[in-house]
Parts: C-alpha cells; structure tokens; sequence
C-alpha cells in the first residue's frame, strides 16, 4: 500500500525518520509531504537523498516544490494533485494543533493541507495528533474532530477529546484518529499529548489492508 506519510510541526516530527524506515520495513512504498514548520524538527535529506547529499524531491516534497517561484505554464504538473493519486493511504504524523484546525476548516495553505483538500474520501486517512496536554484538552480540539466526524458522515455525541477520538474510531470506515499518549512532553509538561508509538501507527496502516 504506498503510503504519504504528511508531517507538521510537532516535537514529535524528530521521530519522522524511524517512522519512515518502519512504514518502509514493513513493505509500504512512502512519499513524505512536510510543512515549513515541521522542518524544523527533522532534516528532509536525511531520509533518502541524492548522490549530492541534498533531499530527494522524489521522496520528500516541501512547499517550495510546489510554489518554486517560477510561473505556472499549462500541462505542469501539481504536485499535491500528484501525490494524491499515488497514495493508497494518507497518514498525518503528527499532527499538530494548527493543522488539525486547518483540515477543520477546509483551509489548503500548504502542499499537506491541498493534498487533504484533494483527496479521495474512499482512501483512508490516519491522523495521529501531537501537542501540549492542555492544547489537546482545549475545547477546539474536540470541535475540530467532531468536524472531521461530521465531513467522513457521521453526527458526533458531545463527547471529549479521547472519547471522541475511539467513537470515531469504531464507526468511521476510513478515518482513524491514532490518540496521543500520557508521558513527559518536551516541553517539561506531563499528560497527555505525545505521539502515538511508531508501532501503533504502522497497525493502523497495517489495520486498512486487511
């Protein structure tokens, strides 16, 4: 299953490398699409590069790819439009309070937020979200996965955060909301809002080819 692997910009996106090498272990062709934030926490050429040592564009697109500077001409490609036909599955990892906001509200401000806009709504999607415990407690971030219920078709209980998120779970055929853990954050805070283990987001990958 080829896997387009969206990263932001969490802490957790320092994990995108171990991440990528256990998609990839465990048979799935990726592709990585990373907002300028989320470069900030990992190298993009680390993951494949070219004989020069740079990134390969190949496997990693930035927003640069899409928007180098260069006027369009017809017949070019659009490389969100790309990635999105070529993947099977599109998986967030992490996902961060700003880009859960903004696939909330249907904004495509970036090369990750376009794909979202242009995908194909029978694919599946996973989204493994990852923040500072009281921005994953805030009241928008329940409203903003109640949204993405009602977009996949279903009408969302006022439940919290973490309920919403295994309500969902269990009645939406192709979204999956992988629910960050409880430890120390990066940031010094204890509670929950860690990514979810590089292993349970390869399950839920592994979950959609069954």
């Amino acid at each position: 299953m080829n896997v387009l692997l969206g990263v932001t910009g969490s802490v957790a996106a320092i994990k995108t490398p171990v991440l990528y090498e256990a998609l990839r272990e465990a048979g799935h062709p990726v592709r990585v699409v990373a907002t300028k934030a989320s470069t900030y926490f990992f190298d993009p050429s680390g993951l494949s590069s070219t004989p020069t040592g740079r990134r390969d564009r190949d496997i990693v697109s930035l927003d640069e790819d899409e928007w180098p500077g260069e006027r369009y001409q017809r017949d070019d490609s659009v490389l969100h439009i790309e990635l999105r036909r070529w993947a099977e599955v599109f998986v967030v990892a992490p996902l961060d309070a700003n880009t859960l906001a903004k696939l909330a509200a249907g904004l495509a401000d970036n090369c990750l937020t376009c794909v979202w806009r242009a995908w194909d709504t029978m694919r599946p999607i996973i989204l493994a979200p990852a923040m500072n415990t009281l921005m994953w407690q805030h009241p928008l971030t329940a409203r903003h996965l109640r949204r993405l219920a009602e977009d996949a078709g279903l009408a969302a209980p006022p439940l919290g955060e973490d309920d919403l998120a295994e309500w969902i779970n269990t009645r939406a055929p192709r979204l999956r909301i992988i629910a960050p853990e409880s430890r120390r954050l990066a940031c010094g805070d204890v509670g929950v809002g860690a990514m979810a283990s590089v292993e349970r987001i390869v399950m839920a990958v592994e979950g959609f080819e069954r």
